[in-house]
This record gives C-alpha cells, sequence and structure tokens, in this order.
C-alpha cells in the first residue's frame, strides 16, 4: 500500500506553528466542547454542503472546515498569517461602510465570527447575521460571541443561496472567503449580494490582494488552498460590474490584502427612496423582512 505524501503543511508549516501558538489551551478548549451536539443547534436540513467545499483539503486539513479540529485552531492560525495585525487589517472593512445606520447586516463565509463581532461593536443598534457552511465555525463563533456578551445571530448556510428575502439588508460582507471558492461561486454569491441589499446598500470584500497572488503563486503550494491560484488571476471588480454593483473600488490594504466595495444603484428617479436616504440616514425601506427561522432577532422595520 502506497504511503500517502505528507503535504507542505504538514511538513514545514504546522511544526512552525506549533511553536507560536498554545497547544494545550486549544486541546483544553477542544475538550470542553460537545462538538456534535451543538454543531446540531446549527445544521439545517435545507442547507447542502457542496462538492467544491466538502471534497477539498484547505490548510492540509483533511476535509477543510467540516471538523471541528479547523474550528479550533482557526484563530490561533490566522493571527499569524494577516499581516501585520488581524483586526486591523479586518477594521479596515469597518472603516469603509458609508452607511452611518445600517439596520441589518449579513456577514458571508463569517468562519469563526472574527469580522461579524466586529460589525456588531461597530454597529450596535444593528441586527448582525453571521452565515457559514459550516456548523463547527458557527459553534466556536457563537462561544465568542457569548463570552463578550455580544448578540449576534448565527446561520448555517450557503453564500450563493441564502434563503433571506430580496432587499433585507443594508451590508454585506465577505472576509478572506473568495480566495477559498471557486471563481464560479464567488460570482453567485456577489448575485446573491445584490439581490440581498436594498438599493443604496453596500458589499465589502475583503481578501488576500490579487496582484501580489499573481506576482507570488508560491503562496498557493504553501498555504494549501485549493482556489487561490484561481482566485488570483481573476478580478473582484469585474465580477461585482458583472452582478450589477456601481461605485466599485478596489483598494491595497497593507500591500498584501485588498478591499473592494460596491454599491447597489438606486433605481431611476426613485424620489422616495432618496428623500428616506435624506432624512433616516439610512438605506434601509424594505417594509417587511423575514427572518426565516432566526429565532429572537426581531424585524428591523419600523
Amino acid at each position: 500500500m502506497a504511503v500517502k505524501e505528507k503535504t507542505i503543511w504538514e511538513r514545514f508549516l504546522a511544526p512552525v506553528f506549533s511553536l507560536l501558538i498554545d497547544e494545550k489551551e486549544l486541546q483544553r478548549y477542544s475538550q470542553s466542547v460537545d462538538w456534535e451536539a451543538e454543531s446540531q443547534k446549527f445544521r439545517r436540513g435545507d442547507v447542502e454542503i457542496p462538492a467544491y467545499y466538502s471534497t477539498q483539503n484547505f490548510h492540509g486539513v483533511e476535509r477543510g472546515y467540516l471538523n471541528s479540529g479547523s474550528a479550533v485552531s482557526y484563530d490561533a492560525i490566522t493571527q499569524y498569517v494577516t499581516p501585520p495585525n488581524e483586526t486591523w487589517v479586518r477594521q479596515e472593512l469597518i472603516d469603509e461602510i458609508k452607511i452611518a445606520q445600517p439596520r441589518r447586516i449579513l456577514d458571508l463565509g463569517c468562519g469563526t465570527g472574527s469580522t461579524t463581532l466586529m460589525l456588531k461593536q461597530a454597529f450596535p443598534q444593528a441586527e448582525v447575521i453571521g452565515l457559514d457552511l459550516s456548523p463547527y465555525m458557527l459553534v466556536r463563533a457563537s462561544h465568542k460571541a457569548a463570552e463578550s456578551n455580544t448578540d449576534i445571530a448565527w446561520r448555517h448556510g450557503n453564500a450563493e443561496k441564502t434563503g433571506f428575502q430580496e432587499a433585507s439588508f443594508d451590508v454585506v460582507t465577505a472576509t478572506l472567503l473568495f480566495h477559498e471558492t471557486p471563481v464560479e461561486v464567488s460570482e453567485s454569491v456577489l448575485k446573491e449580494a445584490f439581490r440581498l441589499l436594498v438599493p443604496g446598500g453596500q458589499v465589502l470584500i475583503l481578501d488576500g490582494n490579487q496582484k501580489r497572488l499573481r506576482e507570488q503563486t508560491w503562496l498557493s503550494d504553501i498555504f494549501e488552498e485549493p482556489y487561490i491560484r484561481e482566485y488570483g488571476k481573476g478580478s473582484v471588480d469585474a465580477v461585482m460590474g458583472v452582478a450589477g454593483f456601481k461605485e466599485v473600488r478596489t483598494e491595497d490594504i497593507w500591500f498584501v490584502h485588498q478591499l473592494t466595495n460596491g454599491v447597489k444603484p438606486l433605481p431611476v428617479n426613485d424620489t422616495a427612496t432618496l428623500n428616506n436616504l435624506a432624512t433616516q440616514n439610512s438605506v434601509f425601506t424594505t417594509p417587511t423582512v423575514d427572518d426565516n427561522g432566526i429565532q429572537g432577532y426581531s424585524s428591523p422595520t419600523v
């Protein structure tokens, strides 16, 4: 029987990170959680896990994020691979939100909820929802929210087809998601974001710098990201334009990251929406919102 060759992650990176992180503390936390029981609280029967997500290894971890090990180790590792400082990088997204008082925010591919938590802290009056395909990541996210006494709704779901009502969010975000999806999936995610936003709503995508990734193809192999080469060759700007967004702009963030944001255009001659923007300083105009099974979170409508 052939012996499986160790991955680059197993041979080189795992030993390095073992020196940087507190493995005993991670093990203690991991063993303190009944992962199957807690993940079951988030699992939705109507969510189909796509093959691009379930059949690939991410960061050298078998089955990617569909296991508790990824949920336990994600934060410990991400802090070292998001230079110069993970919180600073995520804060760049928060600072680019131009809607002063968003009432409903959706964080797609929220993972362990790091950006989601920052969104809620920045906009405490807003209903903030974090959506992810991995129920294990949502377990970790919920623990972090509980520790910080932060009120967030966590939802198991696919960013390509969320099930939320059309035009029911002011802001839609995604952080470190697109480099982990095939290009056609990223296109579907942005089309879904466009559908979900109210006219004048804003989408923000924070991820690796595509120009740098095109120049440094060796990064793809080191971090064992199955779709990162494809992502590096693409253009989030272009995909946003295809999805229908206007005022699309990408900025370099700390050289190795990029932040792309766009706006869902207002209907032509929609004076009612324009007046609402001027008087309420909010783009939310939808009269009803379907919470789709999220309990304990009232509709943001007034």
